[in-house]
């Protein structure tokens, strides 16, 4: 049964710290306008600050669910925003796009940070999947399903409001299991707005935060055949991911994946 009154506080706590965050970014922006300036799929000026405020909300709220679920929460979402705030960073105008160009570049000894963000949130899927689970078999699905979410939401995150849209619609799923949900829904509100209107952007960072979360609450809610079929749906969804952004917004300039 949902404990509504701890859906209500994680998604008022993520909502409440991302949007205070986003406002102290756009105050200060750390590092000047050019770490946080973006042009979005129509040339249009955006800033990211968007993302890293997500990811600080979304962690947030985490902190109001159950225990059970608390610390991989925290563990998925934070890692998977940190790794795509540093590929919106360092991987700025890089072009390749895909797995197979970032593995093909790392086979000729060249690091991408989207090879730096493919593993660091597939071990943070791996490791928020063994704290869920005990089965040796269950903790490898959980750890696909977090990281194929965190992937799936940045994969459709190709025009303004879709990876938002996308978490509220997963989230209100999730919300049929667990309090878990209430952080992302949270957090997607409070930016969807901006998002849509293009004046910002979530970014690696918030894509894949939000989706690593939503991540978190299927595991939590789901036994060895939920966990198989959705890590088989996020597996073939990776296989054509260039596909599924073409039907999301024709266009790989709002968002990438890896």
């Amino acid at each position: 049964m949902i404990d509504v009154t701890r859906t209500l506080r994680s998604a008022a706590l993520a909502a409440g710290v991302t949007h205070a965050a986003r406002t102290a970014l756009r105050r200060t922006k750390p590092g000047g306008a050019r770490v946080w300036e973006r042009e979005n799929h129509a040339g249009r000026p955006v800033d990211l600050c968007a993302g890293p405020a997500v990811t600080l909300g979304v962690a947030a709220g985490a902190l109001a669910v159950e225990p059970e679920t608390r610390t991989a929460a925290l563990v998925a979402t934070l890692a998977a925003g940190a790794c795509g705030a540093y590929d919106d960073v360092a991987g700025a105008g890089d072009a390749r796009r895909g797995f197979r160009a970032h593995l093909g570049a790392l086979r000729d000894g060249e690091l991408t940070s989207g090879a730096v963000k493919l593993f660091g949130i597939s071990a943070a899927g791996l490791v928020a999947g063994a704290l869920l689970k005990e089965r040796p078999v269950d903790k490898a699905l959980a750890g696909v399903v977090v990281a194929g979410t965190a992937h799936l939401l940045n994969l459709v995150d190709v025009r303004p409001g879709r990876a938002a849209s996308a978490a509220l619609a997963l989230g209100s799923v999730g919300l049929l299991r667990g309090s878990l949900a209430g952080a992302p829904m949270g957090a997607a509100a409070v930016v969807l707005p901006d998002d849509l209107a293009e004046r910002g952007m979530l970014g690696d960072a918030g894509a894949h935060a939000l989706g690593a979360a939503l991540g978190v609450a299927i595991v939590a809610g789901n036994g060895r055949a939920g966990l198989a079929a959705h890590a088989a749906g996020l597996v073939a969804v990776a296989a054509c991911g260039r596909r599924v952004s073409a039907w999301a917004g024709n266009d790989m300039r709002h968002g990438d994946w890896t």
